[in-house]
């Protein structure tokens, strides 16, 4: 069974997330302030993490931005603040999920298990390299490269190139690439989307004179096995 970091620092509610944790047969630990929760994040053995936002020490934002530079491991932001740019920084910054309190004890639960299995996709999907055109992406090492050069990408730039690169050949709507990488609740504009595309053809395309994701006008994008 899966274990899972708690980093909250109201105790009662910790506690309570712990105990219906364990009841699910799931192994936990806690943590009470952001730079201890992020210390035994960073040492590996944890499969998920519930983190809090308003922390002390280290708020959950600033700790979820020192945790992806070195680990993909999947996080459920635990918060009581519901506006809209916490949400999408969040997500931004790599968060695989976001629920606001008060929560259903079943939505939470829910939520680590549909997250716990998206990361054992991407396990999986990591034991062999995704390529088109020259682009290699190796999802375990959370690497991108074209003709042996390294590609420097953001979380989100990586999630959308590997989302194409799965679905290599099929034509992705931008409502589905919303879906799957800003989450399914989604609140911003849907053209975040063809900017962030056009971060990735600036990087790629430009860079090594390719033409790696393809505009179906009136439809969305694909990634196709030969260039155009």
């Amino acid at each position: 069974m899966a274990k899972i970091l708690v980093v909250e620092d109201e105790e009662k509610i910790a506690r309570f997330i712990e105990l219906e944790l364990q009841h699910e047969g799931y192994e936990t630990d806690k943590a009470a302030d952001g730079r201890t929760g992020l210390e035994m994040a960073e040492s590996g053995g944890y499969d998920l993490m519930l983190l809090d936002i308003m922390l002390p020490q280290l708020n959950g934002l600033e700790v979820l931005r020192r945790l992806r530079r070195t680990s993909n491991m999947p996080v459920i932001m635990l918060t009581a603040r519901d506006a809209v740019m916490d949400k999408v920084s969040g997500l931004d910054m790599g968060a695989d999920d976001y629920i606001t309190k008060p929560f259903a004890i079943e939505e939470l639960l829910a939520r680590i298990r549909v997250t716990l299995r998206k990361g054992g996709s991407k396990r999986e999907e990591g034991e062999s390299a995704l390529s088109a055109c020259g682009v290699v992406m190796n999802v375990a090492a959370h690497s991108v490269t074209c003709r042996g050069q390294e590609i420097a990408l953001t979380n989100k730039e990586f999630s959308l190139l590997q989302t194409l690169l799965e679905n290599k050949n099929i034509v992705l709507s931008r409502d589905t690439l919303l879906t799957r990488v800003w989450s399914y609740d989604y609140i911003g504009e849907t053209n975040v989307v063809d900017v962030y595309v056009r971060y990735l053809r600036q990087k790629i395309d430009d860079m090594f004179g390719i033409r790696l994701i393809q505009t179906v006008r009136g439809v969305g994008y694909v990634i196709k096995d030969e260039m155009p």
